[in-house]
């Protein structure tokens, strides 16, 4: 099953890790130092192209993807729940 999380982009729900709100995500300092680390690797892809709400930590192919989204984690989870019922 896929999930659409902007610009064209879709990810295998199998290879979704986490799916974290960006502002609750950013006043941890572990957080921002993560997503510091990750963005200077060159892992983050922004999918977003309005003010950014979610991130999508996700492995493919043995790699860590960080996608950045201005889908709310409220509407990733319910379109994963919706497709789940189908």
């Amino acid at each position: 099953m896929y999930l659409h999380l902007g610009k064209d982009t879709v990810v295998n729900t199998k290879n979704i890790i986490s799916v974290l709100d960006l502002e609750s995500t950013s006043v941890s300092k572990y957080s921002r130092e993560f997503l510091k680390v990750v963005e200077e690797e060159g892992f983050v892809r922004n999918v977003s192209e309005e003010i950014p709400k979610s991130i999508v930590i996700c492995e493919e192919k043995g790699q860590s993807v960080v996608y950045i989204t201005n889908i709310s984690t409220k509407a990733l989870a319910g379109r994963i729940k919706k497709r789940e019922n189908v």
